[in-house]
């Protein structure tokens, strides 16, 4: 097994007919309602697009997420940001 899998660092994402989205690797969830959720994983900001998205599952240990709607689109944003920006660093930007 590579020290990858051991420490819980990479990030997989399994989609089962646009309707169903497993997500590894999250590290935390920013925003969400029923047209996106924005998330952040091992490889940067993940922004899930849809219609009647609802977060089924959230496993903060394992880092593992499964949601489940009509997914339209999987959007990744800045790869070196994997968490959410502070109010503070916002406010500098």
């Amino acid at each position: 097994m590579s020290e990858e899998n051991i420490t819980g660092k990479s990030h997989n994402i399994i989609m089962e007919n646009r309707k169903t989205l497993s997500i590894s690797g999250v590290t935390d969830v920013d925003n969400f309602d029923e047209k996106e959720i924005l998330l952040y994983t091992q490889s940067g900001e993940l922004t899930v697009s849809g219609k009647n998205l609802h977060v089924n599952s959230m496993s903060v240990e394992t880092g593992e997420m499964i949601i489940e709607g009509d997914i339209w689109a999987l959007n990744y944003g800045d790869k070196d940001r994997k968490s959410p920006v502070s109010f503070i660093r916002k406010l500098f930007r």
